[in-house]
């Protein structure tokens, strides 16, 4: 017997609230009736959705959706990307102005989406499955505008805004509760092939069009002020800006990736 929205929601809360907003939106807009449906309504989970809705973005004559929504099924089954996704999908809704309920990102946003399909792809690379997770990297980067390494390790509770141009090399390491903004690159600076990119603590705000190079350690709750370059490293709970990048203050707040306040002074 299929379970009602009441009955989802006192297991799977975000999931119940997706789906009560979902028949809303249906109810406003029926125009998007097919898409609601076949993306969220006809699915018992979050899980169900993200795989489906990865192997729909994803999917190319090389690749048929219906064998990308195998592997996506799998990824997220035994990677326990689900938990990952909801932090992710609540933080979108809670830092981005432009988000008003949760359904939003999961159908139109391309930094969650995207996030989501980098979590399949870094599952394949940690299971050895390295020429498949380059496939999911390159689709990724060819549909959404977003080129993060499968290697590379994200936390929980990411929000990229706008999520045109980001660049995340293999061995940058992203902590929990991180938001930036378009253009950021996480990237190293010269050839060599070791540990060659930064670690961004929990917490973090980045800017717009920000640059951090290098293996260095952008310390928790701290600022990246828009357009800036950092090539050393930061101190926890700091704002740093210019080019090269200094420290100009403290970070203004307890929690500067959900309060998104990027004015200095």
């Amino acid at each position: 017997m299929a379970q009602t929205v009441a009955e989802v929601g006192v297991l799977d809360p975000v999931w119940a609230k997706v789906v009560r907003e979902a028949q809303f939106a249906l109810e406003k807009e029926p125009l998007l009736g097919a898409m609601i449906h076949s993306s969220i309504l006809h699915h018992s989970s979050l899980e169900q959705a993200l795989s489906y809705r990865i192997a729909l973005k994803l999917a190319s004559p090389e690749m048929p959706e219906q064998m990308l929504r195998e592997i996506s099924d799998h990824a997220i089954k035994e990677g326990g990307i689900g938990d990952f996704s909801r932090a992710d999908l609540v933080a979108v809704c809670e830092r981005d102005p432009a988000c008003h309920n949760l359904t939003q990102p999961l159908l139109f946003f391309k930094g969650f989406q995207a996030i989501q399909a980098y979590r399949v792809g870094h599952f394949l690379w940690i299971s050895g499955r390295k020429d498949l997770s380059y496939f999911f990297q390159s689709r990724i980067s060819e549909v959404f505008g977003i080129d993060i390494h499968p290697a590379a390790v994200i936390g929980k509770g990411i929000m990229i805004d706008h999520a045109h141009s980001i660049v995340i090399g293999e061995t940058a390491v992203v902590g929990n509760n991180v938001s930036m903004l378009h253009s950021v690159t996480l990237g190293g600076t010269g050839k060599q092939d070791d540990n060659r990119h930064p670690k961004i603590g929990d917490g973090v705000l980045i800017g717009a069009g920000a640059k951090v190079l290098g293996n260095i350690k952008v310390g928790h709750c701290s600022r990246i002020a828009a357009g800036s370059v950092v090539l050393h490293e930061v101190p926890p709970c700091k704002t740093v800006a210019g080019v090269p990048a200094k420290i100009v203050g403290t970070a203004g707040c307890d929690q500067p990736s959900v309060m998104m306040d990027q004015i200095l002074g």
